[in-house]
């Protein structure tokens, strides 16, 4: 189970315009750039983000659905700007069934357990 799609409808026209002015500079936030796969259009979109080492790990707490988890994997990669620094992304790899679980932030960890949002894209990462 992920939270409802109603909610990330809403995060997509409200939230995440207001969280686009702080998203790059706060911990355990990022901007993640991606190409749309479709329309080619380059998007933007704030995301909780955790460094791991080599790369990153972002929650997925939509579903494997959302657009942008869809996007960085059939475009292979994306960008990050994560603490006003940003980052090429590749090799992106959805974990499943709470596998990515132990690479997030222990609070964060009960959180996704709670609400049975168990997925997480795995990237590799480097500073551009």
């Amino acid at each position: 189970m992920q939270l409802p799609r109603a909610m990330a409808r809403f995060n997509k026209r409200v939230t995440n315009r207001v969280q686009l002015r702080w998203a790059h500079v706060l911990p355990g936030y990022g901007i993640l750039e991606h190409t749309g796969r479709k329309s080619g259009r380059a998007f933007r979109t704030p995301v909780n983000v955790f460094a791991t080492p080599g790369g990153f790990v972002i929650p997925i707490a939509y579903g494997t659905q959302s657009d942008w988890v869809r996007n960085v994997l059939a475009a292979g990669g994306g960008h990050l700007v994560h603490r006003r620094v940003r980052y090429a992304l590749r090799d992106p790899q959805v974990l499943t069934g709470g596998a990515g679980r132990p690479l997030l932030p222990r609070p964060l960890r009960a959180l996704t357990k709670l609400v049975r949002a168990e997925d997480v894209l795995r990237v590799a990462a480097e500073r551009v």
